[in-house]
């Protein structure tokens, strides 16, 4: 076969991604591989995508290669994509698939990016492989990678792959009204938003929104900010947190945004992501590393577009705000009552503002903050500034080190495999369990009866 490694990594070929798709070439000389490093030559494609096209063309299995950034695809590759499809190619009867890299942190979300854009584009997918960073210097990674590519080459043989599930219709999207903004406010709530002056959808929604805001607004457009370029993974700023671009981005990140009270996400659907432009500017954010330096500061978004049909970009929105402990006050959409969307938000804003809410973490938050943890224990020794603000925040909570609660668990595990231990227990078991709560219980009564 023709096959196409569309390596999306600003690295090029130091991609560690491509390590893998290089060692199955080495194992499999009957096939002819080729590279396209659209990561780290975006640039000059959007000058000229026409050898793209050529290559993309002549490949009869196109692999997409890259490493996980921030929940998704690196944005190089995410451009890449936008380019690809204005380009209109017949791609009906290629295969695709993909490999990535990562620490495990949200692959699950990066993958059903490029399995949706690839359906999109007519391409018969295959599932792909997520392989830890490590995995293909070891001999268990190394059979995994080998079992992937037959289990690929399988499907192409057999013409299997998966189908897309097509929609009817899609809900009918609605304009929000505007209204007048009383500028006479307090506060700081900034929007961050990539909108232009032809979205006039987008920019209605967000006039309304700041008209019902309690707090004063402010817009940070990303679209018009001069960005060097997208994140290129080369950790400089893992010591001192300054990043290797000199556009200043850390340091206005750090000041007029991370610095309100409140961010407000607004933006337009753009393949099945916030698009291009949003990737870039979250995978900038990586200047604060790993770092959750907006804990308990609420968020909300805008969005422009038919959010009801995209799973992928809502589990995105909730596991965000999960992972840096911010309160998800709304998503407003305008797939029904724009203005009544829009209301609702503001007025779940002022709310978190004004109690300060922050509830407790879900699985999404939970789970990737463990990853997180284990990931900068072991990489404390070059991610200085993560490692500093890890152990300032007793994030370090491995469960090795609660040995009152082991021993008392094996305690516990003893009585329970005795039969005639259990017998003479009876409920009693249950009634321990619950004495925590039930001082809890009484420590409310008092409260109220004070």
């Amino acid at each position: 076969m023709n096959i196409l490694v569309l390596n999306g990594s600003p690295k090029g070929q130091n991609s560690i991604t491509l390590q893998t798709t290089n060692y199955l070439k080495i194992l499999h000389p009957e096939h002819e591989f080729s590279v396209l490093d659209v990561g780290q030559k975006i640039k000059a494609l959007e000058k000229d995508f026409s050898s793209a096209a050529e290559e993309i063309r002549k490949a009869e299995l196109i692999i997409f290669s890259y490493p996980v950034y921030t929940f998704v695809a690196p944005c190089q590759l995410h451009r890449f994509i936008e380019l690809l499809k204005k380009e209109k190619l017949d791609l009906s009867q290629k295969y695709a698939t993909q490999i990535s890299t990562s620490k495990h942190f949200y692959d699950i979300t990066a993958h059903r990016y490029i399995k949706d854009n690839c359906f999109d584009l007519g391409l018969k997918y295959i599932k792909g492989l997520s392989a830890d960073m490590d995995d293909l210097s070891t001999e268990q990674g190394q059979k995994e990678a080998e079992d992937f590519f037959d289990f690929v080459i399988f499907n192409t043989e057999n013409d299997l792959y998966e189908k897309a599930i097509k929609l009817n219709s899609l809900p009918e999207l609605y304009k929000a009204d505007v209204i007048e903004c009383d500028d006479e406010k307090s506060g700081d709530v900034v929007i961050v938003t990539d909108c232009d002056e032809n979205d006039e959808a987008l920019k209605n929604m967000i006039t309304r929104f700041r008209a019902r805001c309690t707090e004063r607004t402010r817009i940070v457009n990303i679209g018009e900010y001069p960005f060097k370029g997208g994140c290129l993974g080369c950790f400089n700023c893992a010591v001192s947190g300054k990043c290797v671009y000199k556009d200043n981005f850390d340091e206005f990140l750090r000041n007029n945004i991370q610095k309100a009270n409140s961010i407000i996400y607004a933006f337009t659907i753009k393949d099945h992501s916030m698009g291009a432009r949003f990737k870039m500017y979250d995978d900038r954010q990586f200047c604060n590393g790993h770092r959750t330096v907006t804990i308990g500061m609420p968020v909300g978004y805008i969005v422009n577009g038919n959010l009801s049909v995209e799973e992928n970009l809502k589990t995105i929105i909730e596991a965000r705000a999960e992972v840096g402990h911010n309160y998800l006050c709304g998503i407003a959409t305008n797939e029904e009552n724009a203005n009544e969307s829009i209301d609702k938000l503001a007025k779940a804003l002022d709310y978190a503002l004004k109690k300060k809410l922050l509830l407790p973490r879900n699985f999404y938050g939970i789970g990737g903050m463990k990853v997180f943890r284990d990931l900068i224990w072991i990489m404390q020794g070059m991610m200085k500034a993560d490692h500093k603000f890890y152990k300032s925040h007793n994030q370090y909570d491995f469960p090795q080190k609660q040995w009152k609660r082991m021993m008392l668990m094996y305690l516990v595990g003893g009585m329970l495999s005795s039969e005639k231990m259990k017998s003479k227990m009876g409920n009693k078991m249950n009634e321990g369990m619950l004495m925590p709560y039930q001082k809890a219980l009484e420590n409310a009564k008092k409260r109220m009866n004070k």
